[in-house]
């Protein structure tokens, strides 16, 4: 053997194979967030800011041509968050007030350069469950006052023939109604007859003609973005809350935004789902279907959740007698987990007073650590929250009431609208309940009232389906 020479490099030796060399691998380069983005190695990168609701916010190295529906299943993953097909990036704009959900396939780095430095613009992650609602019912978002057909077409379309005809490239129905529209460098509005034609948006310069001389031109939407307005009435003067406009890219400013309002929230949200299905046509639904056919091959209609063996090897089992069973309908096996739940929350909320004895505590703190809780919020900021997540039927949050600081709200989107309902403190024999009809249906604490409204319609006009949660990064 040949004695090691001062100054010989053990580097130059050859070494020894490493038998695990995924221990060594970077944290950073784990297999998860690799096989998010492109495999290209030579592309340039960029660093990117994504804020939550909390205003907690995460820098992320991403490539140039890196889509958001990436960056968000990265976010996801880094997260441990569960992906149920609704997290969004938002644009936000802070000084006009506007926002909006950028589309899955979108280039983040691309909407970056579309920023100008007057205005502070950020990247929001959070969940919107209605970014996909329209493919699912669209009866509710293309009332049949607004849209009318070529005379070729049968007025007796179905609601699902609508929505082809939306993603078809030779026709298209036309959206009509009216809307108010800011003028151009006023603060003034006018209330316009507007249509939406494949060729773009345009008013009606004599009441509700659609003659060709009456029509005049509004906008494009090829070389503009389409953003809500958060503000409702205060920054823009707007005559209803109901706000929507264009943006061009790479604008100077408000002077150059195309400002429109709605009467209610139905119209406003007919028009700007019209306009995305036009702009982008089959894009929006192989976003809506890829992440689904991207793990399992299926389609969105007939998805079921894939268990684990330690999953399948689980069963029901009952105990309340002499000797144990396993518990074969489903229906009994729900009934009686929701009982042993609510019995063990029963028995958690037990403690010791000072001579020895079992008292309960005070409901009113066992729910202050749900998520759905959001304590002493305004009525307009439950209002806020709720139009970010998506107005689908079944979204919630609970709250303190402003008007009785006793009282808690829930407020609930159903069929486009916001509703608030007041959750009121009974005191009977000395206990304490909480019910929303009139003492007709009680719960010990509000953990268990959300629970059963999941699971019940109850008084409510539908089930408890997605809460409103402040998502931190």
């Amino acid at each position: 053997n040949r004695r090691k020479k001062k100054g010989d490099n053990i580097l130059e030796n050859p070494s020894i194979p490493n038998p695990f060399p995924e221990l060594c691998c970077s944290p950073f380069a784990s297999v998860l967030s690799a096989s998010l983005l492109p495999k290209a190695t030579s592309r340039k990168k960029q660093v990117i800011k994504v804020y939550s609701e909390d205003d907690t916010s995460r820098a992320l190295e991403v490539p140039s041509d890196i889509t958001a529906r990436d960056v968000c299943q990265l976010l996801i993953l880094k997260n441990h968050y569960v992906d149920d097909h609704s997290w969004t990036l938002f644009e936000q704009l802070t000084h006009t007030g506007l926002g909006r959900a950028i589309e899955d396939h979108e280039l983040v780095i691309e909407v970056q350069s579309n920023w100008v430095m007057e205005e502070e613009t950020k990247l929001y992650f959070r969940k919107n469950y209605a970014k996909y609602e329209f493919f699912k019912n669209p009866l509710s978002f293309f009332p049949d006052h607004m849209i009318s057909f070529s005379s070729e077409t049968s007025a007796a379309l179905s609601h699902s023939g609508i929505l082809q005809m939306f993603l078809s490239s030779s026709t298209y129905p036309e959206i009509h109604g009216y809307l108010h529209a800011k003028e151009q460098g006023k603060k003034s509005w006018k209330k316009l007859y507007f249509l939406l034609r494949r060729s773009g948006l345009y008013f009606s310069t004599k009441g509700t003609s659609k003659e060709p001389r009456h029509l005049q031109f509004f906008c494009e939407f090829s070389n503009s973005d389409m953003y809500m307005s958060l503000t409702g009435k205060k920054i823009s003067g707007a005559p209803t809350n109901y706000g929507f406009c264009f943006k061009p890219n790479k604008s100077g400013g408000t002077r150059d935004l195309k400002q429109l309002c709605a009467d209610d929230e139905q119209s406003r949200t007919c028009w700007m789902t019209a306009i995305r299905l036009l702009k982008y046509g089959m894009q929006l639904y192989q976003n809506y279907v890829q992440p689904y056919e991207g793990r399992s091959g299926c389609s969105p209609l007939n998805i079921t959740p894939m268990r684990s063996i330690s999953e399948n090897s689980l069963v029901a089992m009952d105990f309340s007698g002499h000797r144990s069973r396993i518990i074969e309908n489903p229906t009994e096996a729900l009934s009686v987990a929701v009982e042993e739940g609510l019995a063990w929350r029963r028995r958690g909320c037990l403690r010791l007073n000072s001579h020895g004895s079992p008292v309960a505590v005070a409901n009113m703190a066992i729910h202050k650590s749900q998520s759905w809780f959001h304590h002493k919020i305004s009525r307009e900021e439950a209002q806020r929250l709720i139009l970010q997540h998506g107005l689908v039927d079944g979204v919630f949050l609970v709250r303190d009431s402003q008007s009785n600081p006793k009282t808690f709200v829930l407020s609930l989107s159903h069929g486009l609208k916001i509703k608030h309902f007041q959750i009121v403190p009974l005191e009977d024999d000395g206990k304490l309940f909480y019910t929303l009809d009139d003492g007709h249906t009680r719960f010990t604490d509000l953990i268990q009232l959300v629970e059963f409204y999941q699971l019940n319609k109850g008084v409510l006009p539908c089930k408890l389906k997605h809460y409103c949660a402040r998502i931190a990064l």
